[in-house]
């Protein structure tokens, strides 16, 4: 009993501790968001209490100095057609996988698992050249392209799904006339619904976050999304951080309630994907 009481106490520090890990720094960022420029240069603590509990002057600044609306359009944007298409591309190459025989088929499987285990910024030279050559650079049309030719994940995913759906089906659908994109259209895609909601919760998260595709090929301020409009606080307010954090909590504030709203799907869509 004590080896077991014990235990259980490291099990609930540990968790304890790793929850304090993860909600200081938020902890930190929202208390100095709602803080003064002069107490933050009076050195007050980082968790110390704001005098103003309900001050948002410093998020009315970080919208619209940093022009937040337009970037929370342009990832909006990049965000519907990034994901959209990363489920229809990675839905059509999962069941061309599983239902579909042909030669080389298993190094097709092996050169999907290499592509995702590469580095994707040892390949940044090669991929720039060809963004620029097909006119997309300072484009927001460029990072859709890249998020939804670079996920193999969602493939994988989609293809674990698959092959839990019997060919049956299948069989049954060309019994009466159907062709191979009428199966996957009436058949297939429609029974892919906890995938697709993993893929789609995953991969936004993902692409709402990313910085460095954005960064890199879309230099324009007018084409900013979320993470470089954030970024570039560091110009105008690079020694305001109360004004910084405001603009990351706005910018947090959406993955946040997202994934509150949707952790049941995540769970649910990884948990059946591996079962199956």
């Amino acid at each position: 009993m004590t080896r077991r009481a014990v235990a259980r106490a490291l099990v609930h520090l540990s968790l304890i501790a790793a929850t304090l890990v993860v909600l200081l720094p938020l902890a930190v960022v929202l208390l100095t968001s709602l803080k003064s420029s002069r107490e933050m240069a009076d050195g007050s603590g980082a968790l110390a209490p704001p005098d103003d509990p309900f001050n948002v002057g410093n998020y009315v600044t970080a919208f619209q100095d940093g022009r937040m609306l337009t970037a929370f359009g342009n990832t909006a944007f990049v965000l519907f057609f990034a994901v959209g298409g990363t489920v229809v591309i990675g839905s059509m190459a999962a069941y061309a996988i599983d239902r579909f025989a042909f030669r080389m088929k298993k190094p097709v499987l092996a050169l999907f698992l290499v592509a995702a285990l590469v580095p994707g910024v040892t390949t940044q030279v090669a991929t720039f050249q060809i963004v620029n050559s097909l006119g997309m650079f300072d484009s927001l049309w460029a990072p859709v392209l890249l998020y939804m030719g670079t996920d193999i994940v969602s493939i994988y995913i989609f293809l674990q799904f698959i092959r839990s759906i019997p060919v049956s089906l299948d069989e049954a659908a060309r019994v009466e006339g159907a062709n191979a994109f009428t199966i996957y259209r009436k058949i297939i895609f429609p029974l892919l619904r906890p995938a697709i909601a993993t893929v789609v919760i995953v991969k936004g998260i993902t692409v709402y976050n990313d910085f460095y595709i954005p960064f890199l090929y879309l230099p324009s301020e007018d084409l900013g999304v979320i993470s470089t409009s954030l970024f570039r606080f560091k110009g105008p307010f690079g020694a305001h951080w109360e004004t910084i954090s405001a603009g990351a909590v706005l910018v947090i504030l959406p993955t946040l309630l997202a994934f509150l709203f949707l952790q049941r799907f995540i769970y649910n869509g990884f948990t059946r994907g591996a079962v199956k």
